[in-house]
Order: C-alpha cells, then structure tokens, then sequence
C-alpha cells in the first residue's frame, strides 16, 4: 500500500514540474499601462514573470501606424524590458508591440496601447 502512495505521490511531483517546465513570459505590469492617458513618457517599462533572454527579446513602439525610434534594454532583474524613445513623444495614440523568449526558447508576444495628452 505504501509503495502505491509512493509512486502517486511521485508521478504528481513529475506533473508540478513538468508544468512549470513549459511556462512562458507573460507581462504582469507596465508603464505607461495599457489604455492610459499620460504625459509624455521618458521610457516604457515593461516587467514579466520570467527572467529574459535579452538577443531575442524587445519592444517596438509606433504612432499613427509609423514607427518611433526606440532603444531598449534589458534591466539587470532580467525580467524588466525598457524602451527608451529617441525623442520626446508629441501627443497621440501609441501601440506597443512586445516580444520576449525566456529559457525555454518560446516566443510570446503582445501589444497594447496607450495616448499621450
């Protein structure tokens, strides 16, 4: 009987682990937040749940359907993505798409978009 508890309990292990294994980047905060009405920010700041694999991973910031020149980083944390634009960013709607790979090597990606007043 203990032998069948045993490997119950060690092929529930196998399944917690193997869950965690498969995990990808999901963004849990960012700055401006999506849908916002700012003033114009000096960068944007995104944080996800996963430490990033900073060759693969970045932002890319338009308004009106044209790009605006970004230069991003990865913060130290490793799970902090900044971009910090080229020039101050006149009054609009902004889209920010995002990109980022973590250990497991999958690719996630979103957008979202905010106005600068």
């Amino acid at each position: 009987m203990n032998s069948i508890k045993l490997l119950a309990a060690a092929a529930l292990l196998s399944v917690a682990c193997a869950g965690q294994a498969v995990a990808h980047a999901k963004l849990v905060e960012s700055n401006p937040a999506a849908n916002a009405t700012v003033t114009a920010p000096n960068q944007i700041v995104l944080r996800f749940n996963e430490k990033l694999e900073p060759k693969f991973s970045g932002l890319d910031l338009s308004v009106g359907g044209a790009k605006a020149p970004v230069k991003t980083s990865i913060a130290s944390d490793g799970v902090t993505l900044t971009g910090a634009p080229a020039k101050p960013l006149a009054a609009g709607a902004y889209k920010v798409d995002w990109h980022a790979v973590t250990a497991d090597g999958h690719r996630m990606q979103g957008a979202y978009s905010f106005t600068v007043r």
